[in-house]
């Protein structure tokens, strides 16, 4: 049996025919309205977002847990993306409960010889230390700081977040302020703004020059995404030179104005808004 065919009309000639296998002109059905439904604030809440804010991960990778089937609600396993879940429900991964904590984002000025981890195996001071009592839910730092590296450390229990900035991909701004034991040529910077190999890859920085008015060469300010180790230090050495200090003065846009050395402050909520832009 022949099917009808549809035939469309040149540009201007037009709307679209429809004929039927006699070649006759037949209505062409409506397309039936969309109506978009209105959602109820029913106090529920998606439930990758559910395991995201409970610090477990990022919602893209909750979503990977929650077709895995190691995520239960109430008992039962929940593999349809898109599920919504109550406050009063009992979410387990993996066997275990979570709750989402209420979001804290915490900025420290990390002081030297303080190792960037909630814990130490070795007993040395932690930044954990630094920042006793500043909330009852559970932080971490985001990144890290070499335990010689004094500077800016923001710490929170948002995975999103923390994934986001801990991301090279993303272009978090970060500036440090190097003081080098020698004075730094200004062939060897333009050799690193062009990008230098190293033993794990070529590094390339985004700003690097002389502090201040650049009368003293033994200060460099340089700006970098790349969360490799100890970076900075490292591409200096490439060159023969040793750092004596090195500072993180500027992290994802926060800079440690009023913020003495040893001491930390609770993010306002523009800054976090801020950096919940940062994608």
């Amino acid at each position: 049996m022949k099917k009808p065919s549809q035939k469309n009309a040149r540009p201007g000639k037009g709307p679209l025919k429809v004929t039927n296998r006699k070649g006759e002109i037949v209505d062409r059905p409506a397309k039936p309205k969309k109506t978009i439904k209105a959602r109820v604030d029913d106090g529920s809440m998606r439930l990758n977002k559910y395991i995201a804010n409970s610090g477990v991960c990022s919602r893209r990778e909750a979503d990977t847990l929650i077709t895995a089937g190691v995520v239960t609600v109430n008992g039962e396993v929940v593999i349809e993306l898109g599920a919504r879940v109550m406050p009063s429900d009992e979410v387990k991964y993996d066997g275990n409960s979570i709750k989402p904590d209420k979001k804290r984002y915490v900025l420290l000025n990390k002081p030297k010889n303080v190792v960037t981890s909630m814990d130490d195996p070795l007993g040395r001071r932690t930044v954990a230390s630094l920042i006793k009592g500043a909330t009852k839910e559970a932080i971490a730092p985001i990144g890290r700081l070499d335990r010689l590296t004094t500077g800016l450390v923001l710490f929170t229990n948002d995975g999103e977040m923390a994934k986001n900035l801990n991301n090279p991909k993303n272009g978090i701004r970060k500036i440090y302020h190097v003081t080098l034991k020698q004075k730094v040529k200004s062939t060897h910077l333009a050799a690193i703004r062009e990008g230098v190999e190293l033993d794990d890859g070529i590094v390339k920085v985004q700003e690097i020059d002389y502090v201040g008015n650049g009368e003293d060469a033994h200060q460099v300010g340089v700006q970098i995404h790349s969360t490799k180790n100890n970076i900075v230090s490292r591409l200096f050495e490439h060159f023969g030179y040793s750092v004596s200090k090195l500072d993180r003065v500027v992290f994802a846009g926060l800079t440690k104005k009023d913020l003495p050395r040893g001491r930390y402050r609770h993010l306002t909520d523009e800054e976090v808004k801020y950096l919940k832009m940062l994608k």
